[in-house]
């Protein structure tokens, strides 16, 4: 597959053509991303939860992030790949900002940063875009900022969350953001927006009718063991029939799988990454169960 770029990105929006992307922190599963047909992968600040086993995200350090977003590059050098501004790294001036994520860019060599925050956060936007780095802005439920919600929660059932929401679009758009990451809102309301808006509208737990859809990755497998919310699914039983069935015939196992490694988890990995891709793409994720009403 031909790697995607931000072009492609607003072209799949403006065709109706939805985007897949996974959370990724290491190399051997962004090894089987890349070779999966996912469009994009997001190194989250979430990694220092599910890999470094942090209470949240608020602990990680842009060296940390440094450390994962490059290992993942290295494992996926075909996909777009988006790092995570840590807490601390752009909220004290655009100054800081630019400075950290041009350190992001250049040390781990990601394709664009993901930073949290509406319309306070649109000088630190703005500046990091105009710097040549392409921005994904993140707004409904921020983690970095979970305390100021009262936790984690869902944003945007009452009118003056669903009305801040859309302003901080808005306000993203003008700052220069190339797409948008709508987190933990109900149903409806990031398809408000991503019809009010030209930039891609994507949701993690946003509903369905959004331009693209996230999910983090260890959810999918089933390998998070604290906390697995509403709206993702574990795919690992879904792929499994098929993984055993291309594996049935195979009469000396230990040979294949040192010709094509593709006899364990890596495979299985790769075909739950695919299996959401066709899920998204074809509408059938998210249904009903996994959407907030």
């Amino acid at each position: 597959m031909q790697k995607i770029n931000v072009r492609d990105l607003q072209k799949m929006k403006d065709d109706n053509n939805k985007v897949s992307w996974l959370t990724c922190y290491d190399y051997s599963f962004a090894s089987a991303l890349n070779a999966s047909e996912l469009d994009l992968i997001l190194v989250g600040d979430s990694g220092g939860m599910v890999n470094l086993g942090y209470k949240n995200t608020n602990p990680v350090t842009m060296d940390e992030m440094i450390t994962l977003t490059s290992a993942v590059r290295r494992g996926a050098p075909d996909k777009f790949v988006i790092g995570d501004m840590p807490k601390g790294s752009y909220e004290v001036s655009a100054e800081k900002a630019i400075e950290n994520a041009m350190r992001f860019s250049k040390e781990s060599d990601c394709d664009a940063v993901k930073l949290e925050g509406g319309l306070h956060m649109v000088k630190q936007v703005k500046a990091i875009s105009q710097s040549g780095i392409p921005v994904f802005g993140h707004i409904g439920l921020t983690p970095q900022s979970s305390n100021s919600f009262g936790g984690y929660r869902i944003v945007g059932r009452t009118k003056n969350e669903q009305e801040k929401i859309l302003d901080d679009a808005k306000a993203l758009e003008q700052a220069g953001v190339v797409a948008i990451l709508i987190e933990a809102t109900p149903d409806g309301i990031g398809s408000e927006i991503a019809k009010s808006v030209d930039v891609p509208i994507y949701g993690i737990g946003a509903g369905a009718e959004v331009d693209g859809q996230l999910l983090i990755f260890h959810d999918l497998l089933g390998i998070y063991p604290t906390f697995r919310p509403k709206f993702a699914p574990c795919l690992v039983s879904k792929v499994l029939p098929d993984f055993l069935e291309s594996i049935s015939e195979i009469e000396d196992m230990k040979e294949f799988g040192r010709a094509t490694k593709k006899d364990g988890f890596w495979e299985i990995t790769r075909l739950v990454a695919n299996e959401f891709n066709r899920m998204v793409k074809s509408g059938e994720y998210p249904d009903s169960d996994h959407v907030y009403n």
